[in-house]
């Protein structure tokens, strides 16, 4: 089990990143979360298999139809054991 969180930047809100992610992240199996922050930036955690989890963070760095992905920072962080794929409330 990996675990990394991302922080997106670019025009990526109002493009439906979040709920495509959602989608994404299901269909790879990877756990975790996504949420918009104030700064205009998409954060996400993906926990579970490699073979998981770095698909989503390959997608990250697209992201769906009508993002703009600039740039995208990847930090290696301890599981958590998190289940299921949610959207948080917007920090």
């Amino acid at each position: 089990m990996i675990r990394r969180r991302v922080l997106v930047r670019g025009a990526v809100q109002g493009v439906f990143f979040r709920r495509t992610c959602v989608r994404e992240a299901e269909s790879c199996g990877a756990v975790g979360w996504v949420r918009n922050r104030l700064d205009g930036t998409v954060e996400a955690v993906f926990e579970g298999p490699e073979g998981a989890v770095e698909p989503m963070v390959a997608w990250c760095r697209r992201g769906p139809p009508g993002a703009l992905v600039e740039r995208v920072d990847v930090r290696d962080e301890p599981p958590e054991g998190l289940s299921g794929f949610v959207v948080r409330r917007d920090v």
